[in-house]
């Protein structure tokens, strides 16, 4: 008998996440049977936080309920001959230690997954977050070589891969966060220009700056202000990705505009929203390429990891607030 131990939304968030919206519970696992359908038991190794959660706890949970998010786990007993003990898969069962499962869920990580790779760049880099920038780029802003690409929270676990993507796809990339060691690192993996948007005396200005000549595509993860005013420095033709809306998650009274009609219109631009989801039928295609490109160095990895399952809440919070550079993790 397995005692898990899991993470429960115990009262719906009004405006930013508190730790006291979150409870913390243990929950008595059965023993695996022969013959039944639940025939394995996985404890997870590193979990996920990712800005979703914040609207998708609204939209898909009721307060009690485990909090929604994925994870890196390791088969610990197995009655399924599919599935032997000791390998790693990747799950979304929420913030829980331990969970059993038929193997229906569950997503094996990738055979030529080298040892020497951390197995949380599962739920990063060469994962979600990963497919995200990659998707994004190839099949909403339809990205050319010679282009300029502009991305907000670049220093993120999506943005970060997308500025290096555009690099490797012949493009000149412009970038924005939230401090000076997160411009810095963006300098680092290679963005041909970045600014700290908190600091600078005129967004329109430093967008200008740093590329007089307009912006081809837009990978918007934030939305609100920042979003309204890059939409007039689009080039004609743009396309802008919509991946999220950061900017707005923690709203209890929602901001008004932007107004996109004018620019849309006079400059013949294609703004699209997206889930990852969409491109799950090439899921394989997408990690491999990932894997392949961190693997020849082309993609550098960066990872928030806190330590322990006890901590997950104060990691998603940290999350939310910027505090993470790179892929946020929790180290069960």
């Amino acid at each position: 008998m397995v005692i898990a131990k899991a993470w429960v939304l115990q009262k719906h968030f009004d405006g930013f996440p508190k730790t006291s919206d979150f409870d913390l519970k243990k929950i008595e696992l059965p023993n695996l049977k022969d013959g039944g359908e639940q025939k394995l038991l996985l404890e997870s190794v590193f979990l996920s936080v990712d800005p979703y959660m914040r609207p998708y706890s609204r939209l898909q949970m009721k307060e009690g309920d485990i909090m929604i998010g994925t994870q890196v786990a390791r088969i610990v007993e197995s009655k399924n001959p599919g599935f032997t003990v000791g390998t790693f898969v990747t799950a979304n069962r929420g913030w829980r230690t331990h969970f059993i499962s038929d193997g229906k869920d569950l997503q094996l990580l990738l055979s030529n997954w080298p040892e020497s790779l951390p197995k949380s760049l599962a739920l990063g880099t060469v994962g979600m977050p990963g497919l995200t920038a990659y998707f994004g780029l190839l099949e909403v802003c339809k990205m050319k070589p010679g282009e300029t690409v502009l991305v907000n929270a670049a220093a993120g676990a999506v943005g970060s891969v997308v500025g290096q993507l555009t690099k490797i796809g012949g493009c000149k990339v412009v970038g924005s966060a939230g401090s000076d060691d997160k411009v810095a690192y963006l300098k680092k993996i290679g963005f041909d220009e970045a600014f700290n948007y908190k600091t600078v005396k005129s967004l329109d200005e430093a967008l200008r700056k740093a590329s007089p000549d307009g912006y081809d595509c837009f990978f918007d993860n934030v939305g609100g202000e920042f979003a309204s005013v890059a939409i007039n420095q689009m080039k004609k033709y743009g396309r802008i990705a919509v991946c999220g809306a950061i900017s707005q998650y923690n709203d209890s009274v929602p901001q008004k505009g932007p107004y996109v009609q004018i620019p849309m219109l006079f400059k013949e631009l294609q703004m699209e929203g997206f889930l990852v989801t969409r491109w799950n039928n090439r899921r394989e295609e997408g990690l491999q390429a990932l894997l392949k490109w961190v693997v020849e160095g082309k993609v550098k990895c960066h990872e928030q990891v806190t330590e322990g399952f006890e901590n997950m809440p104060m990691a998603f919070i940290g999350m939310l607030k910027g505090e993470n550079l790179g892929k946020a993790v929790v180290k069960v």
